[in-house]
């Protein structure tokens, strides 16, 4: 039978009641003209070359294109009876700081290039998951939801930076709250939380996230990157570091007990990244934990 993977973005199928709105209208409007223009010959040599089944067919094609986007979007599949695969693993929402302090570069070439290297490999290393992307710094988007589309999930991570989130900061509640609106209750899958940052958070509502989602049986792993010593931030449109309002140069350091209490509150574990294979295979084993049980999945066709 077929089912769309996220029905929500069906909600833009809404439009096209209003399309077809304006489109009578615009019939409407072209007759009211055409009236008051009054010689039925002179209308006729002014719109020789306009054709109203044109205009139609059109439209239609419009409208049907549109839809078809919209039922893309949603992911409109198929599932496929005669064949049935074993899926280990868990549904993975990796949360990604990317405010500009991650451009500090005490880790080479800097902290947000490591934690991209430390994802790509973990992506590689889990072709049983379903991997999806938050990314934060003064505010928190999701970036891609989950999907099983590595290429994809690749893709969208090369392409993050700290220019995708305009309002600065480093809230980690945020990051939280929107990986778990990310997951489906309905799905009998494990559910994981990756925190990648430097823990430079201002915001007291990281650990009480933490917590409600380790209630729901969420596990949260931590991740560090940088240095207890700290760096400058560069300015890479500039040039130049970071100032305070003093003009003093701002160095960035790294938080480890706040990520570590992230992790704690979750049944999580935090490690300092030291080097990409290193990290990944650690957070490879904590996946492993609680994923040891198989769930079955039809395998699907995408349209």
């Amino acid at each position: 039978m077929l089912h769309f993977q996220y029905i929500e973005y069906l909600i833009v199928l809404a439009a096209i009641p209003l399309m077809l709105l304006l489109y009578f209208n615009i019939i409407k409007w072209k007759d009211r003209t055409s009236k008051k223009i009054g010689d039925p010959s002179l209308v006729k040599a002014l719109t020789a070359e306009y054709s109203s089944k044109k205009f139609l067919t059109k439209f239609i094609l419009f409208i049907t294109a549109f839809a078809f986007c919209a039922f893309a979007v949603a992911g409109l599949v198929m599932p496929d009876s005669t064949q049935k695969i074993n899926r280990k693993g868990t549904d993975l929402m990796i949360a990604l700081d990317v405010s500009k302090s991650m451009l500090a570069q005490d880790i080479k070439p800097s902290r947000l290039e490591r934690a991209k290297q430390v994802i790509l490999k973990i992506i590689n290393n889990s072709p049983d998951d379903r991997v999806g992307l938050v990314i934060f710094a003064g505010r928190a988007y999701l970036q891609m939801p989950l999907t099983i589309d590595h290429e994809a999930a690749k893709m969208y991570l090369s392409a993050v930076s700290p220019d995708d989130i305009p309002t600065q900061g480093t809230v980690i509640s945020d990051a939280l709250k929107m990986s778990y609106a990310a997951f489906n209750p309905k799905d009998k899958t494990f559910k994981s939380v990756l925190l990648i940052s430097d823990g430079e958070d201002h915001d007291d509502e990281a650990l009480k996230a933490a917590k409600d989602l380790g209630k729901q049986g969420i596990m949260i792993n931590t991740i560090g990157v940088g240095s207890a010593e700290g760096a400058p931030i560069m300015n890479p449109e500039t040039g130049q570091y970071k100032t305070d309002n003093k003009g003093q140069t701002v160095i960035s350091k790294l938080n480890e007990k706040e990520l570590s209490d992230i992790a704690k509150a979750a049944n999580g574990v935090y490690q300092l990244y030291t080097n990409t294979d290193a990290v990944s295979e650690n957070v490879k084993k904590q996946l492993s934990n609680i994923g040891k049980e198989t769930t079955i999945s039809d395998t699907s066709n995408i349209f």
